[in-house]
């Protein structure tokens, strides 16, 4: 046994049992080990930003994390972007970093470069192996720190030498830490509050998006307290059957209309809202004037749990509200994001999985689907577009039952375009739609909220994709991909619900 295969023993020993992988020359020995553990499921990605997003779309869905296999620093430069979204949806993530072999960084070859420094800022936990006999116990120790909690991206450093040399030493099987409790006595304290307050709201995310949390959130409603999640979560359960909380809205200015009179914020696994960017003469802090801001319980904590304990603490029911299924009826004419929305209310079956990175249109698609069978909605937590096809392809692995469609915006979906090929060759169910609409148009939004004046013809040269047109047909079918373009509201029905009964690869341009 060489340090490669302690590695991966010990992460399959440690529920590991994926890896999205663009390996290089350092990681060939992690790459021989997989013909060695069959319990480990190798994925090919073919950049690393499709990997690191996939191992994110994974976690969200599994509950534990996928391994990511990248080449040096500079693989996993290319990678940061959905790492940082990863980080902000504190979804547990291992990632194998190859090295240079211990004696041979001395030399500084091309691809030698401070990993440490790179892998630090998304990390919760980052370390190297400099002996075989550490590659097993360290492999074990990340796996458990990705677990956080919160949970998020732990960074082992593999030299290219401690995975070739021989070891008998293979990682201990490590339990996550356990979730924070809240009080009693911290519990009947903001149950007090929320009493007294005029205009109580709770503002809610981490886990507390998810069945249990929403579920709970529901009771605590009956109390007359408003229910609002982030803007942007790392997995939502909602639709029919499921009570339905309000949405922090996007733009500053629109958050603090939505806020007015609320005298008392409590926050439950998130911290004090804030806006998306700092515009000119608008808010940073989301906070409404006179109202205060005060957790029942931080992102450490089991935040389902405590508000379980709140409902009880409020006298609420044993169950609160929740929606009752309505599906719209067949859209038709125009094309737009409201149309589609309708299309996919109608024909997405329970418990699919939506990964949303359609930028402009994601709206309108998510107030369509309200009251649609139940499903799960994965949004862009950390804001770096290019997350959407390769969270999909986690989605998939993970839950390979489910239904999983991706949402994407043509300037984002070329982010991360390359995830086509691994879709089809791993046979996933996945449906994309991009949004073709040839521009980058939150950009354009952009430019007017921050003053920057009206676009002239070298600035629209910068938003606009019309020139060359972008052919998705060609692009997904040179993939391997079953593709269609639908110009219509019609159109567009009929080749979602098609996606929808059919397994497999489907692609979808939604010509906006």
């Amino acid at each position: 046994m060489n340090g490669a295969d302690a590695l991966i023993t010990t992460l399959c020993d440690n529920g590991v049992e994926a890896c999205f992988a663009n390996p290089g020359t350092s990681e060939m020995q992690f790459v021989s080990a997989l013909d060695r553990e069959p319990r480990m499921r190798p994925v090919l990605c073919l950049f690393e930003g499709v990997a690191t997003g996939a191992a994110d779309g994974y976690g969200r869905v599994a509950g534990k994390p996928a391994c990511t296999l990248l080449h040096l620093g500079a693989g996993y430069a290319n990678g940061g972007a959905n790492l940082h979204n990863a980080r902000r949806a504190a979804t547990p993530v291992v990632n194998v970093i190859g090295d240079h072999a211990t004696y041979h960084r001395q030399y500084d070859a091309p691809l030698n470069s401070d990993i440490k420094g790179w892998a630090a800022p998304n990390s919760l936990w980052v370390k190297s192996a400099e002996t075989p006999d550490e590659v097993g116990p360290l492999a074990a120790e990340a796996v458990q720190a990705s677990f956080g909690v919160p949970g998020g991206c732990a960074s082992l450093i593999l030299p290219a030498d401690t995975a070739w040399l021989e070891t008998t030493v293979t990682g201990p099987v490590l339990q996550p830490a356990l979730r924070a409790q809240v009080s009693a006595q911290q519990t009947a304290a903001i149950a007090a509050r929320i009493k007294a307050a005029k205009k109580p709201v709770i503002l809610m995310g981490g886990s507390c998006t998810q069945a249990a949390g929403i579920a709970a959130a529901g009771r605590v409603s009956t109390a007359g307290v408003r229910i609002l999640i982030d803007t942007f979560v790392a997995r939502h359960s909602r639709g029919a059957g499921r009570f339905a909380p309000d949405r922090l809205p996007y733009f500053g200015e629109m958050a603090i209309a939505d806020l007015e009179g609320v005298d008392l914020m409590v926050l439950v696994e998130t911290t004090t809202p804030v806006a998306f960017f700092a515009y000119p003469d608008r808010p940073s802090v989301l906070v409404p004037e006179g109202c205060e801001a005060i957790s029942l319980c931080g992102k450490e904590a089991d935040g389902p749990a405590a508000l379980a304990a709140l409902a009880d603490a409020l006298g609420a029911p044993a169950y609160g509200p929740v929606v009752e299924q309505a599906l719209p009826a067949a859209p038709a004419g125009r094309l737009d994001p409201y149309s589609i929305g309708a299309a996919i209310a109608r024909h997405m079956p329970e418990g699919t999985l939506i990964s949303d990175d359609a930028v402009t249109a994601g709206l309108p698609i998510f107030t369509q689907t309200k009251t649609a069978r139940a499903h799960e909605w994965m949004c862009l937590t950390g804001g770096a577009i290019g997350q959407g096809i390769p969270l999909a392809i986690g989605a998939a692995v993970a839950a390979p039952n489910a239904k999983v469609l991706c949402l994407t915006g043509d300037g984002a979906g070329m982010y991360t375009v390359q995830g086509l090929w691994t879709i089809v060759r791993e046979q996933l169910d996945v449906t994309v739609v991009v949004f073709a609409n040839h521009a980058y148009r939150i950009l354009g939004i952009e430019l007017g909220r921050t003053g920057a004046g009206n676009p002239g013809p070298a600035a629209k040269t910068l938003l606009d994709l019309r020139n060359p047109r972008i052919d998705w047909l060609q692009i997904a079918g040179g993939m391997g991909i079953s593709a269609e373009r639908a110009t219509t509201a019609e159109e567009f029905d009929a080749a979602f619900e098609r996606a929808m009964t059919q397994r497999g690869p489907r692609f979808i341009e939604a010509a906006l």
